[in-house]
């Protein structure tokens, strides 16, 4: 993506963007490799929109300027507003990180697994 399309959106050099694809839309941001700015298009979003890996696509972006919130599980809010230190921690997060813990626990296949994570979040967080 040429570097007038980024300073167009008007927000830095990596902006928050809503992009649209076949009448799918997502969350992303704009990356910078190799001097080159890019979004990346994951298999989830690529099969939602039914487009695959090496297809020339036609893209809308715009700035989003919401807020990303993060909805965080009863089970894992709840531990870690149980300590002061891994609340301060989480609540301090971007919202990818935030996510990361999120999918982390949402992706376990059993309780004790989903426990183990969780109490392993409220860990690597300072509880």
């Amino acid at each position: 993506m040429p570097d007038d399309v980024v300073a167009a959106l008007g927000a830095g050099r990596r902006p928050a963007v809503r992009v649209t694809v076949n009448g799918h839309a997502w969350p992303s941001t704009v990356a910078v490799m190799g001097g080159r700015n890019l979004v990346g298009v994951s298999a989830e979003n690529r099969a939602a929109a039914g487009v695959s890996a090496g297809d020339e696509i036609d893209v809308e972006l715009v700035l989003d300027t919401d807020k990303r919130e993060v909805e965080v599980p009863v089970d894992l809010a709840a531990a870690v507003t149980a300590s002061p230190a891994a609340a301060a921690a989480f609540a301090a997060l971007s919202f990818s990180n935030k996510r990361r813990y999120v999918l982390s626990v949402e992706g376990a296949k059993t309780d004790e697994t989903r426990a183990r994570r969780t109490a392993k979040a409220v860990s690597d967080l300072g509880g």
